[in-house]
């Protein structure tokens, strides 16, 4: 026997309530997004991260691993951000039980976010590791003076940047954060130098450390360290993608 059709209605109001349950699923995302820089952030890595899959040209049970890290890591931190707003509802008080629950939910993210950086170091690993001779060929054509010339440029590009916006000084302050530059430049051009993908997490490591380190101490905001990271990766990256490539005059 063929089972029973559902009435219209019902199936208009089934459909309607699957529409709007990815509507609200939705705009939950937004609304972390809107408020969570960490989730911002996770986006932007995540974006990075799979444009290297494609970069790298890595087989795809690797893009099937990266794919699941990054969403297992977003969902983890949208389920961080519900609980804090669950805690903050129940009470306005600063309990212990309330600073333990929010602590321990960021500590989830913190895991995953571990995890998910070791098994990335793993699985890209091996692409950097079949690109290898296209990097050493790389390096060796560069000019032995790449690195100061570069870090160079990335400090008057900083200031040009610092003078356009009008505040800040050239070391302290200011709409992109100079040290952040400087220090993701350097960074990206030991990645770029290097056949060790360990030396570049280190190198890469530190350039965060600095960078943190000047939202600490109040100096500059996230966004601001942000800003001077993709100045000085973005602006390295070009330079020696420029100087790499042969030029007929």
């Amino acid at each position: 026997m063929r089972p029973a059709r559902l009435p219209a209605g019902v199936k208009r109001i089934a459909e309607s309530r699957l529409w709007s349950s990815f509507h609200f699923a939705f705009s939950g995302i937004v609304y972390a997004t809107r408020t969570q820089p960490n989730l911002r952030v996770h986006f932007i890595i995540g974006a990075l991260v799979l444009f290297a899959t494609l970069y790298l040209r890595l087989q795809r049970v690797y893009v099937i691993c990266i794919i699941v890290l990054v969403c297992f890591v977003i969902a983890l931190e949208l389920l961080n951000t519900a609980i804090e707003s669950v805690v903050d509802l129940m009470t306005v008080a600063h309990h212990p039980l309330a600073k333990i629950a929010k602590d321990t939910s960021a500590g989830a993210v913190l895991v995953a976010t571990v995890c998910a950086v070791v098994v990335g170091y793993l699985i890209f690993y091996e692409g950097l590791t079949t690109t290898g001779s296209r990097v050493i060929t790389a390096v060796a054509q560069a000019p032995p003076n790449l690195v100061f010339i570069t870090l160079g440029i990335v400090a008057i590009g900083t200031i040009f940047a610092k003078a356009y916006v009008g505040r800040g000084s050239p070391f302290q302050g200011g709409a992109v954060s100079g040290h952040a530059a400087l220090a993701f430049s350097g960074a990206t051009l030991i990645a770029l130098l290097t056949p060790s993908m360990l030396v570049a997490v280190i190198a890469f490591f530190l350039a965060v450390l600095v960078s943190q380190s000047r939202v600490e101490a109040g100096i500059h905001s996230t966004l601001e360290v942000f800003l001077g990271a993709v100045l000085g990766a973005g602006m390295s990256y070009a330079i020696f993608l420029f100087i790499r490539t042969p030029h007929v005059l």
